[in-house]
């Protein structure tokens, strides 16, 4: 059963991974060296993969970064003063509804130029979004719409991808992995109630998502568990959480644990969760667990905790706080963030800065791979200051800050949907999806984002009974 990338590419992503984790690394041309020695020999890589899981943290790691849930609860700031949520159910499901359309909205303005993440000759992702958008107009850029199908600069920055969701052709909002997991959260809450376990999450993947639908960790992870854990003549029984070795599950082959899969996958946690953020991140937790680990769990729950803030806050930074207050103070994540919030605090918030802001960003965590959690999750806190109670320029700020764009801008526009309530959301957005999602999930294909919104209304009654 093949993986995401070939071994090969599998063992030079972990030796990456391993200098940015704190491991004991010293020299690592010497291990790329090794690497090039072993060529396409299964064996010898595999060795390497093995020596490298091995390797020790550095003794002058300022980082602590554990991925069980009990240490880093231990390990958080103290929380974030809210107000309980005290909304009838009316109000809930605008908020909801906000919140699904958001979602909807942020993934379709990014996902067509999602392909542009990558640097392509002398432009970095933001400047290759930059010149699609100018060579076409002038006034196409900052950001305002959703992405033109074509533009005069296409052999310089590259073509777009996913035509149903360009400006001219925009009509529901098209299948991704960015919506198939908030569904897919919301299938196993409606099956599994608040109490759902890690293994309930794995049944849900290989009941409803094809191999074919899932990326970087996700891929190895739902590799790993059909390796360890194979189905016998189509009986599956349940797993217990503590029979399962997840950090083998985690770890084997699958140098993605910190990057962005988990981050994508919580927002029916925070919908679940109104006004309670550390409920969210532990639900973030038991999802994110089952393929990430340190970084890569920290972020899914920053995730969910900002989700579910943003019900009962109506201010970003509020949110974002909340968020960081369910994540170790000891993480990178923690860390990076903070400081990108000092980039935004000395340019004032001010949104007509935000290439000044960007630069900087790309300047503290541009090292990381373009779907690594951190530098994205540092895009969507920027988005959220710089563009506070304006959707339009939540949405367009996160798109247009690069890397995982269809990524920053679900999450950005599902925290902003929560925080505003679909009724405050700009119709020149929302309406183009006519509340249609086709997301390629039985039951789900098609359906209204507003039933969507409806069922995870109902999900907080259950919760609340």
């Amino acid at each position: 059963m093949s993986g995401w990338d070939p071994l090969h590419k599998i063992v030079e992503h972990e030796i990456t991974l391993a200098t940015e984790d704190g491991r004991d690394i010293p020299d690592v041309k010497a291990w790329q060296a090794r690497l090039n020695d072993a060529g396409d020999d299964p064996k010898a890589l595999q060795t390497l993969l093995d020596q490298l899981l091995a390797l020790p943290q550095r003794k002058d790691d300022p980082y602590n970064e554990p991925s069980d849930l009990k240490t880093i609860q231990s390990l958080r700031p103290a929380k974030v003063s809210l107000k309980a949520y005290t909304e009838d159910d009316d109000q809930l499901y605008d908020r909801l509804y906000g919140a699904w359309l958001g979602r909807c909205c942020g993934c379709a303005l990014g996902k067509p130029v999602e392909n542009f993440m990558s640097r392509k000759g002398d432009l970095s992702s933001r400047q290759r979004i930059k010149q699609y958008l100018t060579a076409i107009s002038p006034n196409e850029f900052p950001l305002h719409d959703y992405i033109p199908q074509t533009s005069p600069a296409i052999e310089k920055t590259g073509h777009t991808i996913c035509k149903p969701s360009t400006r001219e052709h925009i009509t529901f909002m098209e299948t991704d992995d960015d919506i198939r997991y908030t569904v897919l959260g919301q299938v196993i809450l409606q099956k599994h109630g608040m109490d759902f376990t890690s293994w309930h999450v794995v049944e849900a993947w290989w009941n409803h998502l094809p191999y074919r639908f899932v990326c970087t960790a996700e891929t190895q992870a739902y590799r790993n568990l059909v390796m360890r854990y194979p189905l016998h003549s189509g009986i599956h029984f349940p797993m217990p959480d503590d029979a399962v070795d997840w950090q083998w599950v985690v770890t084997h082959h699958n140098p993605y644990r910190q990057w962005i899969g988990a981050d994508i996958r919580v927002d029916s946690w925070g919908y679940a969760c109104p006004g309670d953020p550390a409920m969210a991140a532990e639900l973030a937790w038991r999802d994110a667990r089952i393929s990430h680990e340190r970084n890569g769990i920290y972020g899914a729950m920053f995730m969910a905790a900002m989700i579910a803030t943003a019900f009962v806050s109506q201010n970003p930074m509020t949110i974002i706080q909340s968020g960081l207050a369910q994540i170790p103070t000891t993480c990178r994540l923690y860390d990076q963030l903070q400081k990108v919030i000092d980039i935004c605090r000395k340019y004032d918030c001010q949104h007509t800065a935000f290439e000044q802001v960007f630069d900087r960003i790309e300047k503290l965590l541009g090292h990381y791979h373009e779907v690594h959690t951190n530098n994205n999750a540092a895009v969507v806190v920027a988005a959220l200051l710089l563009g506070q109670h304006d959707f339009e320029k939540v949405i367009c700020l996160a798109v247009m800050g690069g890397w995982d764009t269809d990524c920053n801008g679900a999450t950005a526009g599902s925290i902003c949907g929560a925080m505003l309530g679909s009724q405050k959301l700009p119709t020149k957005w929302t309406s183009k999806l006519n509340d249609t999602l086709n997301s390629s999930i039985i039951d789900y294909h098609p359906i209204a984002i507003s039933e969507c919104a409806r069922r995870s209304l109902e999900i907080v009654r259950k919760a609340r009974d």
